[in-house]
């Protein structure tokens, strides 16, 4: 068994920030663990905006998100859509597409799958 230690990260010195338009995201390193924070502007959509840096048709990284702000709706490959917002926790396979509605931007906690978004 490993020993644990006690760590106090913050957001606001993230150990990475990788910037796309209309967006960033700002990850830190847990306990051997990422953890994201996704801010995406008003206008932001992954299959505009983050297609192009991933290179695939839907977005493939697998989520697991608590939503604290804004508004974002998510298309999955299978045709169901739906809104995600503040206080919303999301758990989305491989396989959809998403945007912000609204004029506020969407703030995002992503436990799983952040690592490798944007790459």
């Amino acid at each position: 068994m490993s020993e644990q230690t006690t760590q106090h990260v913050t957001f606001t010195k993230p150990d990475e920030v990788r910037s796309f338009a209309n967006g960033r995201l700002e990850l830190l390193h847990v306990d051997g663990s990422a953890i994201g924070r996704l801010v995406l502007e008003p206008g932001w959509r992954w299959s505009n905006d983050v297609k192009p840096v991933a290179g695939t048709q839907l977005c493939e990284a697998p989520h697991f998100q608590y939503h604290v702000a804004g508004v974002l709706r998510i298309a999955m490959a299978d045709g169901t859509t739906f809104d995600a917002g503040p206080g919303d926790v999301t758990s989305l396979p491989a396989g959809h597409d998403a945007w912000v509605v609204g004029d506020e931007p969407a703030v995002i906690v992503d436990w799983f799958g952040a690592s490798e978004y944007a790459k």
